[in-house]
């Protein structure tokens, strides 16, 4: 039986995804989400989760920009 390296998914205050093996420790500005898994669990997660791109603080002032302007 051949041992399979565990990842762990962060997700940073961009609500930005990334998968890091589970020795690593966590970087600064960095959380855990809870899930790990093989590598291919982990990448299907954040598919499932990071489902739009653009960071946080770019979806805020376009979710403004839109609210506060009239067409």
């Amino acid at each position: 039986m051949t041992h399979e390296e565990r990842f762990a998914v962060l997700v940073n205050v961009e609500d930005q995804y990334a998968t890091v093996p589970v020795s690593w420790p966590v970087p600064a500005g960095w959380r855990e989400t809870g899930r790990t898994g093989t590598r291919e669990e982990c990448a299907q997660y954040v598919d499932e989760h990071w489902t739009d791109m653009r960071p946080a603080s770019l979806r805020r002032v376009m979710d403004r920009d839109r609210g506060g302007v009239p067409r």
